[in-house]
């Protein structure tokens, strides 16, 4: 149960909650692509809870649970 192609991942929740609420849901911004701290390219995906990694450079790090930690 995905959602639909209109409102992605958030589609799952239904009328059950504010408009507002699923567009700032952390599942939908997990989702999205993030700039590697290695190799510094737009490659880098979750992977699981915790885990994120370089689709370009291959790194695989532990980090932040809904975004990557800098440092």
């Amino acid at each position: 149960m995905s959602g639909t192609k209109k409102v992605g991942i958030a589609g799952k929740h239904g009328t059950r909650l504010g408009i507002s609420i699923r567009k700032g849901l952390l599942e939908v911004q997990s989702k999205k692509t993030k700039v590697c701290p290695f190799c510094f390219k737009k490659q880098l995906k979750r992977v699981a809870k915790g885990i994120w990694e370089c689709k370009k450079c291959g790194n695989k790090f532990a980090g932040g649970t809904h975004y990557p930690l800098m440092s």
